[in-house]
């Protein structure tokens, strides 16, 4: 991969962060787009378009209820347009619920923000987490993408 300038501008724009009914700005954004860059060219995909949406607890209720049947408040959604190796999705997130689960975890919120960013990108990957197995191969995923995260 060229890892010119342009390169540089076109993964910008193909990661975004959007805002929905919070007032929220993503620390250190650019090293995060290039660590996301990172974990995608380890897996191998190919990125088109990741929207990150940072949204309240309520609106992700609500997107829960209408969208998934789900009357239960959570941390993440991810909707995949595209399968792998393709990423192309959109990734919902719950500021209110990400610092709830920090703050119970005892652990950095930026740390805890990372691990669900990258969850996020790790189902639109093609890994799910829902048997014990999956969810324990998804931790030690996390775990390995937020020391990568560190070492930048």
């Amino acid at each position: 991969m060229d890892f010119s300038n342009d390169w540089w501008e076109e993964e910008e724009q193909a990661i975004s962060f959007n805002t929905e009914d919070i007032d929220f700005e993503l620390p250190e954004s650019e090293a995060v787009v290039q660590w996301i860059q990172k974990i995608l060219q380890q897996e191998e995909k190919q990125l088109l378009q990741l929207t990150y949406i940072f949204c309240s607890d309520e609106y992700l209720f609500e997107i829960n209820q209408e969208y998934l049947s789900h009357d239960t408040y959570t941390d993440i959604i991810t909707f995949p347009y595209t399968d792998p190796p393709l990423i192309e999705g959109d990734i919902f997130i719950s500021i209110d619920r990400v610092r709830e689960n920090a703050r119970n975890l005892g652990l950095p919120f930026e740390q805890e923000l990372h691990r669900v960013m990258i969850h996020g990108v790790l189902h639109l990957c093609g890994y799910p987490d829902k048997t014990t197995e999956e969810a324990a191969q998804m931790r030690t995923m996390e775990d390995k993408a937020l020391a990568l995260f560190e070492q930048q």
